[in-house]
């Protein structure tokens, strides 16, 4: 029997790539022209009725093209608002129909690059898609795997994302722990090698938390109170004033949940809340960030400042919001990055721990720890895994494409 095909693809909440092995090496396509990597974004031009991916579809938004810019799809896997139609370019759509369109284009630009033609897909997931929601999590995968079939696959399978970033590590004898944090979820291996390189994997675990909350819960703290988010609002109907509803704020800060907000009701609920403001001038932002689609620069504005304040090299930097209003800006530190975001890695923290539980064992019996995605490389985020694996070598090689690489080894031999 003839072995088909197979694609690897890293479908990311962040950033997707896709691959095969050559020679026993991960070799992933340059799917953008110098890249091998791509932001998992898309735009709907309404001009050319086209919708754009990657890089591309990020300087539409930033060019101020008009149209609709969409990112973290991921995210919306296992939710009713997959299914959730959408009127674009002229035609209604739901979401699994611009994720399928997504993995469409990176399966032609493999196959154009490769001069092969990819009949099924080996394809990253986290271990959990919904790490509170059990029906949710097992509906994620039967979305995704909706999406690849539309897409022009034949089959898929899947790999967790982890166990596929330890395909691709530099072979170590000891034990070790997987510490991979995407835009949408952490998910941890704990595995056992041999001095051949065979590789025992001994659990694995995970959490829906991701980079996108860490830029949520920052936004949440730092603009969004420029925008009125805690502002209090007087009561239309008697005397007294409450604090302003949180609900538009915190969608606001959501990757995910921007798009939702261009409708009329928000923009109606935005201006209602600004007539009632006790200090307008903020409210007043709000709708200027709705009636102008700009909720997605603010975010892009938030990544790049917590971006830039985790260098080596800097402990400060600012969140430049100066595509609201000239001149207006955040200082960020990392004491106050590490403040916003000390729930959120503690919650990893405890699911890292819980992996080490559930493998039985303990943080001083770990003799590596591989940091895998970009928010893996936070500082705050590998002091944790230093206190939790006090005797464990931290390494970060390859941490943006360890997955993707992965799952690229894996794909000839996942249909096998």
């Amino acid at each position: 029997m003839t072995t088909p095909n197979t694609l690897g693809i890293d479908f990311g909440t962040s950033n997707s790539a896709a691959g095969v092995a050559v020679n026993g090496r991960p070799w992933l396509v340059e799917i953008e022209p110098g890249e091998t990597t791509l932001p998992t974004a898309v735009f709907f031009d309404p001009d050319r009725r086209k919708m754009i991916i990657g890089r591309p579809a990020t300087r539409a938004l930033i060019n101020g093209d008009e149209g609709r810019f969409m990112r973290a799809l991921k995210s919306l896997l296992g939710t009713p608002l997959m299914y959730e139609k959408r009127r674009l370019n002229g035609e209604l759509v739901d979401f699994v129909t611009i994720v399928a369109r997504f993995l469409a284009e990176l399966k032609t630009r493999a196959e154009a690059a490769t001069g092969q033609s990819f009949s099924h897909a080996l394809s990253g997931r986290p271990v959990l898609f919904h790490s509170k929601d059990a029906a949710r999590d097992a509906q994620a995968e039967v979305d995704l795997r909706a999406c690849y079939l539309a897409a022009g696959f034949e089959e898929v399978r899947f790999m967790l994302e982890p166990e596929a970033a330890l395909r691709s590590a530099q072979p170590k004898p000891g034990i070790g722990l997987i510490v991979d944090i995407g835009g949408g979820t952490s998910d941890f291996t704990a595995f056992e090698q041999s001095r051949d390189g065979t590789a025992r994997i001994l659990a694995s675990h995970g959490v829906r938390l991701g980079g996108t909350d860490f830029d949520r819960q920052l936004s949440i703290d730092h603009v969004m109170p420029l925008l009125g988010r805690g502002s209090a609002i007087r009561n239309s109907f008697g005397g007294g004033s409450l604090p302003a509803p949180n609900r538009l704020f915190n969608d606001l800060a959501t990757w995910q949940m921007i798009p939702f907000l261009y409708a009329a009701d928000s923009r109606r609920a935005a201006q209602d809340l600004a007539r009632n403001a006790e200090e307008p001038e903020k409210l007043a932002r709000l709708v200027s960030v709705l009636e102008d689609e700009l909720g997605h620069d603010l975010a892009f504005a938030v990544e790049r400042g917590k971006i830039a304040v985790n260098h080596p090299d800097r402990r400060r930097a600012v969140i430049d919001l100066k595509v609201l209003e000239p001149g207006l800006s955040v200082p960020l530190d990392t004491q106050t990055l590490e403040q916003s975001l000390a729930s959120d890695i503690d919650e990893i923290t405890a699911c890292a721990r819980e992996t080490l539980r559930r493998a039985d064992l303990r943080g001083d019996q770990v003799t590596r720890v591989v940091l895998v995605g970009g928010s893996a490389l936070l500082a705050a985020v590998q002091t944790q895994m230093q206190q939790l694996c006090p005797r464990a070598e931290l390494y970060s090689e390859n941490a943006m494409t360890a997955v993707a690489d992965g799952l690229a080894l894996a794909a000839g031999s996942a249909f096998a």
